[in-house]
């Protein structure tokens, strides 16, 4: 109940109170966008099989509304992502920090997005998630590989932001031990009207 009750203050210090967005969480299969959508939603971990299929999730904490869409990750699915970027306030980009051998893959799906003109002023959240196995990428080696160097995002403190900057941020997380990510969201509720 602790969690519950954490994530409820949370979201509601995090600006999402009484607000409505549509956000998608996309990257590769196995990256851990599904198993973050189940731990928003019911404060569980949750190991689950890729997404074969896109699926809707309304996760409600408090006062705070959000329609997610887990589009999945594998090949077919990524054929799909365009069709859901219209009407978006953000976009969860989730990479395995651990598995460099797609690290490249990440960036060229993550780059076609970025090349979205209906998607240039959208806030995009890039999550290097699995930072609690010791193969995963530092901060810095996965802003490296995804040529999303400081002084190319946004900034992390909406304040003192990057001049020119696109609104895009990169968070490391683990969603297994529930790190993280809540920093991704906080920064992603600046941009939610």
């Amino acid at each position: 109940m602790f969690v519950v009750n954490f994530f409820k203050a949370a979201f509601e210090w995090l600006g999402f109170f009484q607000k409505s967005a549509n956000i998608v969480f996309l990257g590769l299969d196995n990256a851990g966008k599904t198993t973050l959508l189940y731990m928003l939603q019911s404060d569980r971990f949750t190991q689950t099989d890729s997404t074969i299929h896109p699926h809707q999730a309304e996760v409600t904490i408090g006062n705070i509304r959000f329609n997610s869409y887990d589009l999945g990750g594998h090949l077919q699915a990524r054929k799909t992502w365009r069709e859901y970027c219209g009407q978006l306030d953000g976009i969860i980009f989730i990479i395995d920090s651990a598995d460099r051998d797609r690290i490249a893959e990440s960036k060229r799906e993550l780059d076609s997005l970025l090349e979205m003109k209906e998607l240039e002023t959208v806030p995009f959240v890039v999550f290097g998630n699995k930072i609690d196995k010791k193969e995963s990428l530092k901060e810095e080696e996965l802003r490296d590989y995804l040529g999303l160097h400081y002084h190319q995002t946004y900034g992390k403190d909406s304040k003192q932001k990057n001049p020119g900057a696109r609104p895009i941020e990169v968070f490391m997380c683990s969603v297994m031990k529930r790190v993280g990510y809540a920093d991704g969201f906080q920064w992603l509720s600046n941009f939610i009207k």
